[in-house]
């Protein structure tokens, strides 16, 4: 806190202190890619440099402006918005699996001038050429360029090295980066992160971790994504902590990498450590030097197997929403903690807290019109009381404005005070220890990524003439996040006929759901990235709404996809298909034994 509020009180940027280190150690390492080169801080500085000067020259960029940032995991993805960084630019960080309508929201939300993409991404590009702006311009990183494309690399080798000069210098609470998150519905939302978050994140992960100037991080994780693109390049750019970047996630070589770049601290999201206990046992295992494992989402039933057989010996779990202020860790190892409150402060001190709410995810008050904190082991709404003016505490929300205030809620513990809602379950024990439950609302989270299921319901209907359906994540035994399943809503006569051809545990989908499934599983794959991608499918006659006119979907989830429960035809992906789900398949899922 003291080191964030002197930055705060010298208007410090990221991109400024940077600048600092790369002067004082220009050739120390910053980033190291894994089989490719190590970058120095001189290296990352001056093509920094040379970026923002390329953007002044073609698009007279100036603070505020933003600029598109559309690449695979490399060092040159962080010094390209580090360029947009030293002119008070922002850069909008999209998922490098988008495609299609998905990758033109994100394009427009951001209302930006300019797309900066590597070559392996060209394609995605092309394909959206005649829906963009007519006066965006493109720039692409490496590779031939198409007719009326610039080469980023030529442009760059025109300028010299040095700082770009700068008259509207940027500012501590300036918008450094859009970070997109699918929030609680629809596509995809850009969560506003000033400088001041980026540097509180930093502040966080140094400290709160104890890190060394001697520690080393590897960071297979995505860079558009808050915990590979800012707890896993915060540390190297402000503080001198190399970090190693690997282009994607391998089981194989996590160990291997580790000892081969002798790392100290490594990154994880849930799935990833399920499928490194997963793995056949290596020597390897144990040979590495990391003595911090940090991240997200470790599941606490494979958290001690983690501990026992990689020898780990301090798990840092986080828990934080990109979009909101309330952010805890776990920093003394109890198994499956993702924070603390302590019980000798009164609560009316802490800057978050558990209240009640129902199975909606509404919030629950008492007689006095005020939120109702729960009791021990009472699972909670997890929400982050907001003070303007302390960094940690600050709500930035959306780009979006209506969407930054659905997740506020005012008048909580007394009248005119403010929270920002996180949408997630947790709970707290006696100790003041809190655990993560649930996430409510219409996001769930698969294979790391957040799976907004309104994205994907429309295109389920697309693909099936728009008839009726609900998404939703279920639970499956042994993994991380939920399963993403799709309940769609036939003709009454379809559904009966296949129902009495023996159900899903039967025939289970005869005729006509096989033909939608067998539609669907084409669309899907060309509509959505692989982790939206729905698992499981369940055809019903007719889908429940509310009084609202809402579709029921609470129902559907709780009744989860087993085929002897449900006598309605269901389905599972398997391959380039969907086959039927039977009693044996619905086991052998159970039991892990289908990969995922």
């Amino acid at each position: 806190m003291v080191r964030s509020k002197r930055w705060g009180l010298n208007n410090c940027t990221v991109a400024e202190l940077f600048t600092k280190r790369a002067l004082k150690h220009p050739d120390a390492p910053c980033f190291i890619m894994v089989g490719d080169k190590t970058w120095t801080f001189r290296e990352m500085a001056e093509n920094s440099n040379r970026v923002a000067r390329v953007m002044q020259d073609h698009l007279g960029l100036k603070r505020g402006d933003v600029v598109c940032v559309f690449m695979p995991n490399c060092a040159e993805y962080i010094y390209t918005w580090l360029g947009m960084a030293k002119l008070g630019a922002v850069s909008a960080l999209i998922n490098s699996n988008l495609r299609h309508r998905p990758l033109l929201h994100c394009i427009q939300v951001a209302k930006a001038k300019a797309i900066i993409f590597s070559e392996p991404l060209a394609s995605a590009i092309a394909e959206l050429r005649d829906q963009l702006p007519p006066d965006i311009k493109l720039f692409q990183l490496y590779g031939d360029c198409a007719p009326g494309v610039i080469d980023l690399c030529a442009e760059m080798y025109k300028h010299p090295p040095d700082y770009p000069v700068v008259t509207d210098k940027p500012q501590y609470r300036d918008t450094l980066l859009y970070i997109y998150t699918s929030g609680t519905t629809g596509m995809p939302k850009a969560a506003v992160l000033p400088n001041s978050k980026y540097l509180l994140i930093v502040v966080a992960t140094v400290h709160m971790l104890g890190l060394r100037s001697s520690d080393r991080m590897y960071n297979p994780l995505p860079l558009y994504h808050t915990a590979g693109g800012l707890v896993g390049t915060g540390a190297a750019l402000v503080d001198g902590i190399p970090s190693v970047l690997r282009s994607k996630f391998s089981v194989t070589n996590y160990w291997t990498d580790c000892i081969k770049y002798d790392c100290t601290v490594a990154q994880y999201i849930g799935e990833m450590c399920r499928y490194l206990v997963s793995a056949p046992a290596r020597e390897t295992d144990a040979q590495h030097r990391v003595r911090i494992l940090v991240g997200n989402g470790m599941r606490p039933a494979i958290w001690q197997q983690v501990v026992d057989r990689f020898k780990v010996p301090q798990i840092n779990e986080i828990y934080g929403a990109t979009e909101g202020n309330a952010n805890i860790i776990n920093v003394d190892n109890t198994v499956g903690a993702v924070g603390f409150l302590p019980k000798l402060v009164p609560t009316s001190l802490h800057p978050i807290a558990l209240v009640r709410s129902d199975d909606s995810g509404e919030l629950v008050r008492g007689p006095d019109g005020l939120c109702i904190r729960c009791q021990p082991n009472e699972p909670g709404m997890f929400i982050g009381l907001i003070a303007q003016g302390n960094a940690s505490r600050e709500y930035y929300g959306y780009v979006d404005k209506s969407d930054s205030n659905k997740k506020l809620v005012r008048d909580v513990f007394r009248a005119g005070d403010a929270a920002f809602v996180s949408g997630d379950l947790l709970v707290a024990d006696e100790l003041g220890y809190l655990y993560f439950r649930d996430r409510t609302g219409d996001t769930f989270k698969w294979k790391g990524e957040n799976v907004a299921t309104a994205e994907v319901e429309d295109a389920v209907r697309a693909a099936l003439a728009q008839r009726d359906c609900v998404v939703y994540g279920v639970s499956i035994p042994q993994t991380e996040g939920r399963a993403g399943m799709a309940a769609v809503a036939l003709n009454p006569a379809v559904a009966e006929s296949a129902a009495g051809a023996g159900g899903a545990g039967g025939a289970g989908g005869a005729g006509e759901p096989a033909a939608y499934a067998r539609r669907l599983a084409i669309a899907l794959d060309h509509a959505l990235p692989s982790y939206a991608r729905p698992l499981f499918l369940r055809f019903v006659s007719d889908i429940e709404i509310t009084s609202t006119f809402k579709l029921k979907k609470l129902k559907y989830q709780k009744e989860g996809f087993d085929p002897d429960v449900i006598k309605d035809p269901l389905f599972f992906r398997s391959g380039l298909d969907f086959v039927p789900l039977t009693t044996q398949l619905f086991n052998d899922i159970c039991n892990g034994r289908v990969k995922l």
